[in-house]
């Protein structure tokens, strides 16, 4: 193997190693978070929130801001045990410093006035993407008014735990629905803003997804393994494109709902099937010319099948689940285009560089594209396993 080729052959494993080896460092949520919000009005000055924070940052966090180690405690070991009824009975005991973790870092105004929170019901547990989600309910007192604004600071604090988060709010106040995106640099929006002045966010919260949503770049990466032309890298990734759009949009919009319960696993197994279905090909070398005549259609409709479930986990991870407007659907679309814009970007940087491996040297494409579908592979299995047996709230 000449030089040249070897540096590209090890340049494309070492890609996939370093990708991998970050698998584990996300899978334990130990790097973002993203909290879910929902704001509706009430009776005259009076705000109602429904937020949705993920369970083991929420309680670390918590507790490590209030000095409680009791709190930590108990909600790990409930975390631990992956016990719903447990987690809850958790919060509730510790009912005070929970609320007032959040409470201190996320607030409602009223035209610039305050407005003064109170809880109401106790803590329930769900799940988002297989992982556990605390629910907590605020009633706010607020003057009246006719722009309001929302404000979040919650995650990262002192602990470290979580380096960026995001805030998915949607809202109908005072006759006005919509969707926005917070986070560090943009930590509050107000509902006197054009709509159109949040839509970079959607898109920046689109491209971060996919890019650090591990599960879909090894979908994709697997994709781009298994395809030796051009048109091939094309088809498969317009297949995925299209099958996830269909059902983002139907499961954002409402109109279609899966348990991430289901969904998760799934996407897990197609990391793994799409994978092995790329060494399973490379057992009996095929022409260049027959590749896709003989698996090429079986493969886009396997792709545009896991594809429909891809999309049920993008639209899991926005968050919005509301009543049709113009606004959220350009929010859903903004999102979906920075999904695509990272997928074609990773395309445009990973195949023109397997092409010319296997071009100067077929060995070391194939064990190169081999070594990567075997890991990618196997760690969809492991993920698969993950999800369905540990995983759940």
């Amino acid at each position: 193997m000449s030089h040249p080729v070897r540096r590209i052959a090890l340049g494309l494993v070492a890609a996939a190693v370093t990708l991998l080896g970050c698998v584990a460092p996300a899978a334990a949520h130990g790097f973002t978070s993203t909290v879910y919000v929902d704001v509706t009005a009430g009776d005259a000055g009076h705000i109602r929130t429904k937020l949705e924070l993920e369970y083991d940052l929420y309680v670390v966090s918590a507790a490590d801001t209030e000095k409680n180690d009791a709190l930590f405690q108990a909600g790990t070991a409930a975390f631990e045990a992956h016990n719903g009824e447990a987690q809850a009975a958790a919060l509730e005991r510790y009912a005070d410093p929970a609320v007032a973790y959040v409470t201190e870092r996320f607030a409602v105004t009223a035209e610039g006035a305050p407005c003064s929170p109170v809880r109401s019901g106790g803590f329930t547990i769900g799940g988002r993407e297989g992982v556990p989600y605390a629910t907590l309910l605020l009633d706010w007192t607020c003057p009246e008014a006719a722009e309001h604004e929302v404000r979040s600071g919650l995650f990262p604090d002192a602990e470290t735990f979580v380096k960026d988060t995001k805030t998915i709010v949607t809202y109908e106040l005072g006759g006005i629905s919509g969707s926005a995106a917070l986070d560090a640099a943009n930590p509050s929006f107000s509902t006197a803003l054009p709509w159109y002045e949040r839509f970079y966010e959607f898109f920046l919260l689109g491209a971060e997804h996919l890019l650090f949503g591990l599960d879909h770049v090894l979908f994709l990466l697997a994709l781009i393994a298994g395809s030796r032309r051009l048109r091939e890298v094309v088809l498969v990734a317009t297949s995925f494109t299209l099958a996830h759009s269909v059902t983002f949009l139907l499961a954002a919009l409402g109109l279609v709902s899966v348990p991430a319960s289901v969904v998760e696993p799934v996407i897990a197994l197609s990391i793994a099937v799409v994978a092995a279905w790329h060494l399973w090909q490379l057992r009996r070398p095929v022409a260049l010319g027959d590749h896709l005549d003989r698996s090429g259609a079986a493969r886009l409709g396997v792709v545009f099948l896991f594809g429909l479930v891809h999309g049920l986990g993008f639209a899991g991870a926005l968050g919005i689940q509301e009543a049709w407007s113009w606004t959220l659907l350009w929010s859903l679309l903004v999102f979906n285009v920075g999904i695509e814009a990272v997928q074609l970007g990773l395309i445009v940087l990973i195949f023109p560089a397997l092409s010319l491996l296997r071009r100067r040297s077929p060995a070391a494409g194939r064990w190169a594209t081999g070594l990567v579908a075997a890991a990618v592979a196997v760690m969809g299995l492991i993920w698969f396993v993950e999800r369905t047996f540990w995983n759940s709230p």
